[in-house]
């Protein structure tokens, strides 16, 4: 073998490196599948009843905080007032979450799920805690802890205070 041709090879293998470096990592399209069949089920749930994923993320936040205060809400989903408006008076008109007044500050809207967003909040939450209890059930002992602290590190660092006041941290 000459040394030019080492060259070449080495060049070729390089240049299939870098291309191969620039790609997508197979995990992000591993993540859209998991997260496409994660959604699924509970978005036909939805759907059966006129409602999307905006509805089922606030119905989610509003669950794990009663009591949340609309701002507070509107900073963790880092949406426009005017989408979380239109969201919440639909969940509103529809019986899911009711709307107080704060007692301290009266300019304070508070959200709370009724007892039939609580019930739509547990059957949702049932169906896709089965699909990633069934998921680490498959993995070695101590994964939970792992894929745990890995969406963890996933969140921006300015938002990690939020994730403590939900409890979502250990």
């Amino acid at each position: 073998m000459s040394e030019k041709n080492i060259y070449v090879n080495n060049a070729d293998v390089s240049s299939e490196n870098k291309q191969i470096s620039n790609m997508p990592s197979e995990l992000l399209g591993l993540f859209f599948f998991a997260y496409r069949d994660f959604v699924c089920d509970a978005d036909a749930l939805l759907a059966t009843k006129n409602l999307g994923r905006a509805h089922h993320r606030v119905l989610y936040f509003v669950n794990i905080k009663q009591g949340m205060s609309v701002a507070t809400l509107l900073s963790i989903l880092k949406i426009t007032k005017q989408s979380l408006a239109r969201v919440l008076k639909e969940l509103i008109e529809t019986g899911y979450i009711e709307q107080k007044t704060g007692e301290n500050d009266r300019r304070q809207r508070l959200l709370y799920a009724t007892k039939k967003g609580q019930e739509l909040f547990n059957t949702l939450s049932h169906m896709q805690t089965e699909r990633i209890e069934a998921a680490l059930a498959k993995q070695p002992k101590g994964t939970k802890k792992i894929v745990k602290q890995f969406f963890i590190d996933m969140v921006n660092q300015e938002d990690q205070a939020i994730l403590d006041r939900l409890k979502l941290k250990p």
